[in-house]
């Protein structure tokens, strides 16, 4: 089968792109606005873009040309934190996805517990292993959308805060201690699975 993208809805390209683009890592992206409401949201449009210096990019949707508040904090502050997800707060984190009103925090909703970050305003995670705090250094709106499009966010990563029990010699992470979840398509989530390893030549 062959599919032109300019021919099909927007909903059957993204059916296409989460159920073949798999599985993808999330970003918990915790973000505070103006008035100093916390917000907290899942983000599997989300990868590492570069290590020299360290950059990470998410991107969000603009779903009937509405503004998510994690977009609209994060343009307005400059600022965000992007917290992993590992198996155990799984469920937690489905309900940080849950729509609620912009004058609620995700945290209260969900039952976690935000703890200061070092080098900007929006809070951590507590029971996340890891967290990245970041700094926007870029935001580009994608083009030609149907139902209100796209906005990518890079930021710099400003300062890492990682469990002691993840750190192996090297700077190495103890995959078996981590336990991170990946995003499929519909409700489906992944767990890392059978590891297998090829060195380079």
């Amino acid at each position: 089968m062959q599919f032109d993208p300019n021919h099909l809805e927007q909903s059957a390209i993204y059916k296409l792109l989460t159920g073949l683009i798999i599985p993808r890592p999330i970003g918990w992206i915790s973000s505070v606005d103006a008035n100093g409401v916390v917000n907290l949201a899942p983000f599997s449009y989300f990868n590492a873009v570069g290590d020299d210096p360290p950059h990470v990019m998410f991107s969000t949707s603009r779903s009937n040309h509405i503004i998510k508040d994690t977009l609209h904090n994060v343009l307005q502050t400059k600022q965000f934190v992007v917290n992993m997800v590992t198996e155990e707060l799984a469920e937690a984190m489905n309900l940080t996805a849950h729509p609620i009103s912009a004058d609620e925090s995700e945290f209260d909703y969900a039952h976690l517990t935000p703890i200061a970050s070092v080098k900007v305003a929006p809070p951590r995670v507590l029971e996340s292993p890891v967290s990245m705090e970041c700094e926007l250094v870029h935001h580009y709106t994608l083009e030609g959308s149907q139902n209100g499009g796209s906005t990518i966010i890079i930021g710099r990563i400003v300062q890492f805060h990682i469990a002691e029990e993840l750190l192996m010699d090297g700077y190495k992470i103890n995959l078996e201690h981590y336990q991170p979840v990946a995003r499929l398509a519909g409700s489906n989530y992944a767990k890392l699975g059978e590891i297998f390893t090829i060195k380079r030549n």
